[in-house]
């Protein structure tokens, strides 16, 4: 009796998490279809070529339920919102490699560097048979007091099967975001005071012209952000650009 009660409880656990999750988008690439899954605030899971990929994987295993366990993890910063090594060793299997900054690598416990992958701003890799690009990503104006200081943690931009996906992590609209170039699918913050406004976000994104754009990472001190006034904004702007609105906060 007992083990059926727990059972039932971890299906009842399974069911609410997927009720609850935003319905997955799906890219066609070179190599396959790319599976976008948004699930709270910074973390989502992207699923390609038999790879898994768990960004900024935080809130527990219960998050994850009934996805496929990670082949890479990303994580951009040191933030709890972003690095959760609670959450890391619930999700991870011994393969799984994690890509992460230094500053993340230095907090994470040792029993988690068997594959760690430690990427500076402008480095390049290749795991999984997906490139990786470490973007920087920082407030303005710089400060030695700012949330996130240059160089301390990465937006990524991945390619898989020719698409270029833009991670921001946590910016502002710093230079190297607008000077990018060919991102087909961004993911862009926009978060006060931790962040940035819907405006400079949305002229952030007008001057790199992603051909898709996802608000996410979206809730600050005042609650959840105005996006679709981002929205409204970008398209204003731009209507080739294409913003997606999915929910990031489930109840």
């Amino acid at each position: 009796m007992k083990y059926s009660i727990l059972a039932f409880l971890s299906f009842l656990v399974l069911q609410t998490a997927v009720a609850q999750r935003a319905t997955p988008d799906e890219v066609s690439t070179s190599k396959g279809t790319l599976s976008i899954q948004p699930l709270v605030h910074a973390s989502l899971v992207l699923s390609f070529n038999n790879q898994t990929i768990y960004v900024d994987p935080t809130g527990g295993a219960k998050n994850y339920a009934g996805l496929k366990q990670p082949t890479l993890i990303l994580i951009t910063d040191i933030h709890g919102d972003h690095f959760d090594p609670k959450t890391l060793s619930d999700v991870r299997t011994a393969s799984t490699i994690i890509v992460m900054p230094k500053a993340v690598a230095d907090k994470m416990p040792d029993s988690m560097k068997t594959n760690a992958v430690i990427l500076n701003n402008g480095d390049k890799s290749t795991q999984s048979g997906i490139g990786i690009t470490a973007i920087p990503m920082y407030n303005l104006p710089e400060s030695p007091n700012a949330f996130h200081t240059k160089g301390r943690g990465n937006g990524y931009v991945l390619n898989m099967g020719g698409k270029n996906i833009y991670l921001s992590g946590d910016t502002q609209g710093i230079p190297e975001m607008r000077a990018l170039k060919n991102i087909d699918i961004a993911f862009v913050c926009m978060n006060l005071p931790y962040t940035m406004d819907v405006n400079e976000a949305a002229d952030a994104v007008l001057a790199f012209k992603p051909k898709t754009v996802y608000p996410y990472h979206y809730r600050g001190q005042n609650g959840l952000s105005d996006v679709n006034a981002f929205k409204a904004k970008v398209e204003a702007g731009d209507k080739n650009i294409k913003v997606v609105q999915k929910n990031w906060y489930p109840s």
